[in-house]
């Protein structure tokens, strides 16, 4: 979380996203590949690991104001539900684990390019007292948010819940308790997200509040592409999860 906040946002959102799929890449190469035959030594570790990362995160996240330690300990939660699909094992946990990484992924990055927009005379505004009333001062930045968070939340019609949904449904049958365990670090996390949404659509806006900038154009094709990814992905979801089946299918 320190690093998170410190650090540049672009770098956060590269740290946050893309390092996460890199570093998963290698853990599904070496446990379903190299140590598959040694599969129940290693699940009870991988299992505490996701316990404790669903926990930590959820439960240290609900205590943060600044927006980018929150998604630090969203990101710790969320690697977590990951770390559910890699237990699940076989074909159908790893497509699960594929899917769930790609809809993190461009949902993490869209919320970290919003954070760059909204700005005080010091630098971005990260507390979330600066975002109050931002629904007010621009609706467009205030809905944008609210879909990527709803997303990490995992309500359905987003990318959130139907990657969680394939997670925990390709968990169930071996790790029951796992899964019942990542419901309820869901639900305490769903509560951080959505009292940033309160913040923005019912509190009152700062007389002294921040300013947003006009985006580039690289940056609005970001932006685009995330909440679209976002979307589509929790409507129709079957076309890249028929995908992440078939590259799974060289692994497991």
């Amino acid at each position: 979380p320190d690093v998170y906040q410190g650090a540049p946002t672009p770098v956060t959102a590269f740290m946050a996203s893309c390092t996460k799929v890199a570093a998963f890449g290698a853990i599904a190469r070496v446990l379903y590949v190299g140590f598959n035959s040694t599969q129940w030594d290693w699940r009870p570790i991988v299992c505490g690991a996701a316990i404790a990362s669903m926990i930590v995160g959820a439960v240290l996240g609900l205590t943060q104001t600044d927006l980018k330690r929150l998604l630090a300990y969203s990101s710790i939660a969320h690697a977590g539900f990951i770390l559910v699909g890699v237990i699940a094992m076989g074909e159908q946990g790893l497509a699960s684990m594929l899917f769930y990484l790609l809809t993190y992924g461009f949902t993490t990055i869209a919320a970290f390019g919003l954070i760059t927009l909204v700005r005080t005379g010091d630098g971005e505004a990260t507390q979330m007292a600066q975002w109050a009333g931002m629904a007010k001062k621009s609706p467009l930045i205030a809905g944008t948010m609210t879909v990527l968070l709803l997303a990490m939340a995992g309500i359905p019609l987003t990318s959130g819940f139907t990657g969680k949904f394939f997670v925990f449904r390709a968990a169930y049958s071996d790790a029951g308790p796992l899964v019942i365990i990542a419901l309820l670090a869901s639900a305490v996390a769903a509560f951080f997200y959505l009292r940033i949404i309160v913040v923005m659509f019912f509190a009152e806006p700062q007389p002294d509040g921040p300013t947003i900038a006009v985006p580039s154009a690289l940056t609005t094709i970001a932006l685009t592409i995330g909440v679209g990814v976002t979307v589509v992905l929790g409507i129709v979801p079957q076309p890249i999860l028929d995908i992440a089946e078939k590259a799974a299918s060289f692994y497991a």
